[in-house]
């Protein structure tokens, strides 16, 4: 079988997006990616979710931060910020979902938009609530934990 010519090709775009969770959080790429797939259809119905495609490339997550490169249609990237934004979760683990960037290759997407190696994460105890809890700090942020999971803070709340 005979290769499209250039100008026959599907055009693409690379979305690098930045994801965050609580410490404890448990994502895989599968999990991502099925969540995503439901977001766009239930958004944009099974044409526009076809028309977008929506595929995941690069996954890494760890420590509840990590990267992702998401493919879509040239023409389609408004429509997959959309569908992104109504990501909130992943296997009923709370999920912050953010654009970083747009590419026109996964290389660039990659060198631009991904930070590798991942932030780190520092195991301390705090004062919280008038308790002493153990806490995880990242970037400023410091996610506490209580009884039934965890708060966000920042610095100044503890």
């Amino acid at each position: 079988m005979k290769h499209l010519p250039k100008h026959a090709r599907p055009r693409w775009r690379y979305l690098g997006v930045g994801l965050e969770g609580w410490p404890d959080a448990r994502v895989d790429r599968r999990a991502f990616q099925r969540e995503l797939w439901y977001a766009a259809q239930n958004l944009v119905g099974d044409v526009g979710s076809a028309e977008l495609d929506g595929t995941v490339y690069g996954f890494a997550f760890e420590d509840g931060v990590g990267d992702a490169v998401v493919r879509v249609r040239r023409g389609e990237v408004e429509r997959a910020r959309a569908v992104l934004a109504c990501v909130d979760g992943v296997d009923g683990h709370p999920l912050r979902v953010t654009v970083r960037g747009v590419s026109g290759t996964v290389r660039a997407c990659e060198e631009s938009y991904i930070r590798r190696p991942l932030e780190s994460m520092d195991e301390k105890r705090v004062v919280f609530e008038n308790s002493e809890r153990p806490a995880f700090a990242r970037e400023g942020r410091i996610d506490v934990q209580v009884d039934d999971g965890f708060a966000g803070t920042t610095d100044y709340d503890c």
